[in-house]
């Protein structure tokens, strides 16, 4: 479990690029921070007030959270001695860099010294059993992709906030570090070894009320040749009884990987479903969710259009349009 409220810790990062974590926990949950602090030479900007870590100790933060990811996942040293600043403050320090905080000597004295915790929401040092694939009580939706990075948390996110808004036992369950964040719990999928990894899904979405539904975020891709792994034990361990498919129309090939074209989306939802149904029979897919932000209004609306023919479902935008269709599918489960 993370502290909130955080305090966003920008470095002096040059632009937003780098920036997911701290712009996805400004979107989806701005609450949870109270304020940005920037070096000088940073390029971002949050919209909320600049404050030091005292500053935002005295105006109730509870953690610094690492909101920007430099090339590599690696923690610059000239960052260190802030985040000791902020531990002396009175802040834990939540971290989705590769590089653990624990590793570094005067960090970790100073959070031993003052009591305050190192979160590496990217490392996972609990142990899973092996999955053991037995129906769990409880309705699960997975978001799946063509590729990664493409909008599978966002859509996660979203689905929860609207079936919430319709007074549906809904929860997001996050398994990606800045999911976690915004969350304040989770499991990263991609830190658990392969044998695992199902049994980690399991773990994350156990038994819960008939009419209760845990909305999962999905990770890689089915179609993607590094990350196909994490993808499919995520797949058999949450046991999905409603998959939706995400998708970018704007995209041809896999990101990176120029080899590999992106499936149709027949394609995927007959790869995904063949793959769900190994430890849920049942698994079916109920919408489409695309990203659009390559594309104008007119063009976004006629993808759409063009994927609900295609699949027979509702397609939409979780950040343009569309989703009440979505939960009206998933209502009707």
């Amino acid at each position: 479990m993370l502290r909130k409220p955080y305090l966003a810790f920008l470095g002096d990062a040059p632009s937003s690029v780098t920036a997911k974590t701290a712009l996805g926990v400004r979107q989806w949950c701005p609450d949870d921070i109270v304020g940005q602090w920037s070096l000088p030479g940073c390029g971002i900007d949050l919209d909320l007030p600049e404050m030091t870590p005292g500053q935002a100790r005295a105006d109730g933060a509870a953690s610094l959270l690492i909101g920007v990811a430099p090339r590599g996942g690696k923690l610059p040293e000239s960052w260190r001695a802030h985040l000791v600043t902020a531990v002396e403050a009175g802040l834990d320090i939540v971290s989705g860099l590769h590089d653990r905080l624990s590793d570094i000597p005067e960090l970790a004295e100073a959070a031993a010294r003052t009591g305050r915790a190192l979160h590496d929401v990217r490392h996972n040092d609990r142990s899973f059993a092996i999955a053991s694939g037995r129906k769990r009580a409880g309705k699960r939706l997975l978001t799946v992709g063509t590729d990664c990075a493409l909008g599978k948390k966002y859509t996660a996110l979203a689905i929860a906030q609207a079936m919430q808004k319709r007074a549906m036992l809904a929860d997001f369950r996050a398994t990606g570090q800045t999911g976690i964040i915004i969350a304040g719990e989770g499991i990263a999928m991609d830190t658990v070894g392969a044998d695992f990894l199902s049994g980690a899904a399991e773990a994350l979405t156990p038994d819960a009320a008939d009419d209760h539904w845990d909305i999962i975020e999905g990770q890689g891709s089915l179609f993607h040749p590094a990350y196909a792994p994490v993808t499919l034990g995520l797949v058999h361990g949450s046991q999905p009884d409603a998959i939706i498919l995400c998708h970018d129309p704007a995209r041809a090939a896999v990101t990176g990987f120029p080899d590999y074209p992106l499936p149709s989306l027949a394609e995927a939802a007959k790869a995904y479903v063949c793959a769900a149904r190994l430890t849920n029979p049942a698994a079916r897919i109920v919408a489409v969710s695309l990203n659009t932000l390559e594309l104008s209004d007119e063009a976004a609306r006629q993808a759409a259009s063009d994927a609900e023919t295609e699949l027979g479902v509702p397609c939409f935008d979780p950040l343009r349009f569309g989703i009440d269709a979505a939960i009206d599918a998933i209502a009707a489960l």
